[in-house]
């Protein structure tokens, strides 16, 4: 076997190790997730409720200069803390494109295709049932995403019942679906726009682009420039969280030395901390190997991408804490203080977007590209697979309770909205799961690759 095919074989385990971790990670975090939910749920309508309300409704103030940003503590949770889980889904997207399933044609056009098609039949469901419903049309996007921890938490009940390819194919799709829905919150859920502070937010992009291309690989001055984009793109009434997925896309990708670079230096510094064994003359270790393991310890650092690296820190804290504390604040629902009629325009408009566009659209786009040849399947799902999938698309809860906050202005549209989302996604979730395992039951386990 030659060395560049043994190359190739490495790097493409590498990318299997990796996408086991993340799916293992995001799986676990779903399960945190929905608990969060659950808990929320239960407080929100026990007799001590209001102290539930009146936690998330604390002010909070920061003062910088002469500008003041007062918020509720929920507020801070959807415009601060959510942030950073919108800097994890750029950085991402990020990695997707550059070397992931979006990184070709080939590989990006049957998860784009899917997830075009469950974002475009959801809005047409949505706007079907609401297009005579004013001020209620603006939650379009509300069943248009779906939740990657979700998901992953309802596969990890499957076990191997199915392919690592259904699970790439899931997350890819749902990254393009988180891309979609940063493009509608950044052009149709914003307030009155700011032009100075948009400038200033505009001019601290620019940097950040010129750090990269001028080659600055430490993460501090980008991260440093995150918070100041941040605090401009709070003012500036275009959604602040969209400065995490600016900042994700400067993060430079290129670590600052190649492999061969690294291995170099490894062998080096191992060679200098075994000719330092001749003169050690305790247990501990002599100045020039303690030098050596230090040049180890910074070409491990220097040999990562730094977008990798970042990710893979910021990851658990976006998924364990992040994501569940914004659902505890957004899932209380009190459901018998819903004035309205549960079944109306915005509830029906949610729950047939999540549990018919979902799969209709996931299903259908994807068929319709596969007989007009302008995709390719993955060899190792089957059309019963794609199926489960479409299915679990319609598990939408991060960001469809995201968007509900900022499409509605009716507390009681916004708790009822919200109330479907979580029927709708545990729904599609039981029926998704129940499924694919149904026609998995005759395998021990999938091993397939893609």
């Amino acid at each position: 076997m030659e060395e560049n095919d043994i190359s190739k074989i490495q790097t493409k385990a590498q990318f299997f190790v990796v996408i086991n971790n993340f799916l293992a990670k995001e799986a676990y975090s779903g399960i945190i997730l929905f608990s969060a939910a659950i808990i929320a749920i239960i407080w929100a309508n026990t007799p001590w409720s209001a102290t539930y309300f009146n936690f998330w409704h604390t002010p909070v103030g920061l003062e910088i200069g002469s500008h003041i940003i007062d918020m509720e503590l929920h507020q801070w949770i959807t415009d601060g803390l959510m942030a950073i889980f919108f800097f994890v889904i750029g950085l991402e997207i990020k990695r997707e494109l550059v070397v992931g399933e979006l990184s070709s044609k080939r590989k990006a056009a049957f998860p784009i295709m899917a997830a075009i098609g469950g974002m475009v039949v959801p809005f047409l469901f949505y706007i079907s049932v609401n297009l005579q419903s004013d001020g209620k049309i603006s939650g379009f996007g509300v069943p248009m995403a779906t939740d990657i921890a979700f998901v992953l938490g309802f596969i990890l009940i499957l076990g191997r019942r199915v392919p690592l390819s259904l699970k790439v194919f899931i997350v890819t799709l749902a990254v393009v679906d988180d891309l979609g829905a940063v493009i509608l919150i950044a052009s149709f859920y914003t307030e009155s726009l700011n032009l100075f502070f948009i400038g200033f937010a505009a001019l601290i992009l620019a940097v950040l682009m010129l750090l990269n291309r001028i080659g600055i690989k430490e993460l501090m001055p980008y991260l440093l420039l995150g918070v100041a984009l941040w605090f401009f793109m709070e003012g500036s009434g275009i959604h602040a969280t969209i400065a995490g997925v600016l900042l994700a896309f400067s993060i430079p990708v290129y670590s600052k030395i190649s492999t061969k670079q690294f291995i170099k230096i490894c062998s080096f510094a191992v060679n200098e901390v075994k000719k330092g064994e001749s003169e050690r003359k305790n247990i501990l270790l002599t100045p020039e190997q303690q030098d050596s393991l230090e040049y180890i310890s910074d070409s491990y650092d220097a040999v990562q991408s730094p977008l990798v690296r970042l990710e893979h820190r910021l990851l658990p804290f976006s998924s364990f804490i992040v994501m569940p504390v914004f659902a505890l604040a957004n899932a209380g629902i009190q459901i018998s203080d819903i004035s309205q009629p549960i079944f109306q325009p915005v509830s029906l408009g949610i729950l047939l977007g999540l549990v018919l566009g979902k799969p209709i659209g996931i299903i259908g786009a994807t068929y319709l590209g596969y007989k007009l040849k302008w995709v390719k399947k993955p060899s190792s799902c089957t059309w019963k697979h794609i199926i489960g999938a479409g299915i679990l698309g319609g598990v939408g809860f991060t960001m469809s309770m995201f968007i509900s906050n900022l499409a509605f202005d009716n507390p009681d549209t916004i708790a009822l909205a919200k109330l479907f989302i979580v029927c709708s996604s545990l729904l599609m979730g039981v029926v998704g799961v129940t499924y694919l395992w149904y026609i998995s039951r005759n395998y021990k386990t999938c091993d397939e690759v893609v």
